[in-house]
Parts: structure tokens; sequence; C-alpha cells
């Protein structure tokens, strides 16, 4: 039912990024048959469900990709489909007769979305890294931190996630576009350099103008009060986001602190002491008291939660932002759709779990399977 129904996608194992590229797309509807190597495939299947996530939605096939035969097996798959999605180093997926040059020769409007953390090309591009280089290297890592201390990675999100997966897709999305006109199909080249210095855009802006300095002092870097998180009387933290002066005149009121009496709002001179000041009185209640004076207030306001309490928060059960599938808690798919909603077709596959079902429908027989199987071919 999703905006994708329809759409036809080969996805050759990876991690992280490409997998969650998947993940989306799969959500938004499109059919994805995920090329698992043979060699990861276990020898009886689990009863037990898979719990990587980042795999629900799709079909999976174990393939010697070793082998010409495992790689004939891809391109019939390929000629079948709308896109493909690699997260190789570059030059891996032409050593072994799966690049773009091989698959738009066998499906000339095929999309061939590569996945890499330093691109196709330039300096770095044959260099191992993950997601903390990749965001070092866009400047964006260097951003986050606080005052005078060392820059923290943001987890994996802005890289791997936001810059990488999120980006590939959206490139699909918009090529698939293209190509129903054209009839033709293209290369994507999605770096998590690139992606993660375009999520940083806004703070170019900010740099340009004169209003981004160090680390940990600018207005949306923990630097101003007003914008931050503060810990409260029982050990928890609460998040503030009082950025327009009507927001920000709501959290004095309701923390009791005397705006007369103290630096202006945007007077970066007076931050630290206001910081002191707000902290001190965040501190004076827990965070379940601040719940009931801030919420449904415009002071800009959440706890911050636990994966375990997100799930359970009212706001996040009314949406529905946390579904259960297969007994595993995991986000619901996004955004939604009015006529089209995107959904989880199903949880996430073992490693070729669906090798027979998929090759049939290609067209293969029984006994073409078995021989492919006989041969390590597939598993």
């Amino acid at each position: 039912m999703g905006p994708l129904s329809g759409k036809r996608i080969v996805e050759i194992a990876g991690i992280g990024p490409g997998p969650f590229c998947a993940m989306l797309l799969a959500d938004l509807g499109a059919e994805i048959v995920r090329v698992d190597r043979a060699s990861a495939v276990p020898d009886i299947m689990p009863d037990s469900p898979n719990l990587d996530l980042l795999n629900r939605g799709r079909r999976s096939v174990g393939v010697n990709l070793k082998t010409p035969e495992g790689i004939e097996t891809v391109l019939k798959l390929v000629q079948e489909s709308d896109a493909l999605i690699e997260g190789f180093r570059p030059g891996v997926a032409e050593r072994l007769g799966i690049g773009p040059e091989e698959c738009l020769a066998r499906n000339p409007k095929l999309i061939y979305g590569r996945m890499t953390g330093w691109g196709q090309e330039g300096t770095y591009s044959s260099m191992a890294g993950h997601d903390i280089n990749y965001i070092a290297l866009s400047g964006v890592l260097g951003m986050i931190g606080r005052e005078g201390g060392k820059p923290i990675p943001p987890v994996n999100l802005v890289g791997d996630f936001g810059g990488g997966g999120m980006l590939l897709a959206l490139g699909i999305c918009a090529a698939l576009v293209e190509t129903a006109k054209s009839e033709k199909g293209q290369i994507i080249d999605a770096a998590m350099t690139d992606g993660s210095a375009l999520l940083s855009t806004m703070m170019h802006s900010f740099k340009a103008m004169g209003m981004w300095g160090d680390r940990g002092t600018n207005l949306l870097d923990t630097g101003a009060p007003f914008y931050d998180v503060f810990e409260c009387a029982d050990g928890e933290f609460i998040s503030l986001g009082s950025i327009e002066p009507q927001f920000y005149s709501e959290l004095l009121r309701i923390t009791e602190i005397d705006q007369s009496e103290n630096p202006k709002q945007m007077d970066r001179a007076g931050w630290a002491e206001m910081k002191s000041k707000i902290g001190d009185a965040i501190k004076g209640k827990t965070r379940s008291e601040w719940e009931e004076l801030m919420e449904g207030t415009d002071v800009c306001f959440a706890p911050v939660l636990s994966m375990d309490e997100a799930y359970e928060h009212p706001h996040n059960k009314q949406r529905n932002t946390f579904i259960e599938i297969a007994g595993v808690m995991q986000p619901a798919p996004a955004p939604r759709f009015s006529r089209t909603p995107a959904s989880v077709s199903s949880p996430p596959p073992h490693a070729g779990q669906h090798t027979e079902e998929v090759l049939a429908g290609l067209g293969l027989t029984k006994d073409e399977i078995l021989m492919l199987r006989e041969q390590n071919i597939i598993k």
C-alpha cells in the first residue's frame, strides 16, 4: 500500500546506512530482495526472530558472490528490478562483476545506488572508516560538544543514517521519478561526508553571518542558557529550547527567575550567569515535577527519556511512534501518508531465508535451484 508499491530493489547486504536505506524504501512499499553472502546463511534456519531491525520488511537470498554462477544469479535479479543498493568500497563491486557497467548492461533503466563514507573518488576514497571519521572530515563533529571540551560523537545518527542512508533513499526516490520520464537509469554516489556536510547547511549560514563561533558557545550547541539539557533534583534530565522571546519569558516565569534583574536573553556576555541560574532552578525540582509545570506551556520543553520510557510516553503511544512486531519494539515507519500509508510488511529475515522462493519467482525450476544449491552457489 505504500507509495513505492510495485518498485523492486536489490540490496547487496552490508551494514549501517545501506540496510537503513533499504529499510526506509521497504517501509514505503518497495519490494526489497536482500542478497546475503552464502557464508552468512545458517545451516538450520532459526525459529527465533532476527533482531536486526534494519533488515525488516524484505526477503533474503543467500548467494556465493565468488562464483560466476552466483554473480549471474544477482544479475538476473537486477534484470527484474528498478534499483540496486550496494555499500562496498570503491571498485569492489566492479571486481565482483556486479558494478554499474554490468548491471546497467542488463537493465538500462536501473538506478544504481552506491553508499560509501568518503565517496567514489577523492584522497580518502580507498580508506576504511566509520561514521565518526566521515563527520569529522565534513566539519560536523567539530561543531558538537561543550565549550572548552572535546567533540562529542552524536552516536552514528548524522553520518550513517541522516547523511548516509536517508539521503541515498531520497536520491533513489528522485531518480525513480526521473527514470519514469527518461526511461534511462543512472548511478547515485552517496557519501556520508557529503551528506553530513549537507545536513549542516544552516550552521554554514550562521558562520557567514558572523553568528557561529567556537564549539559550545553558540545558539544551538549548548552555548545559550535557554537551549540545553538540565539536570533535575532526582538525577533525571529535561530539555529546554526557549529560543523565541515569548518562550524565554515563559521559561523565566515558570522557573521564578525575575527577568528584570538579569541580563537580556541575547546578551551573550550574560549567558554563563543565566545558565547557572536556570540550572540551579531546574535542580530544585524532580523531572516529574517539571513535567507537571511545563507540559502544555510554550516553554519548548520535553523530558529526556530512555528508550524504554519513550515506548511508554503518552504522546508516543497516541501516535504509535513505536510499534511491536514479532515481540520486538521498534520505531514505526515515517513519514505518514494520507492515502498510501507506509508499513512494515514483515520482521527481519534470517540470511538466506527466502532463497528458493525468490529464485522460483525469477523462473528457475526446482531442478535448477537444486543444482545451484548442490554446487554451493546458493544457500
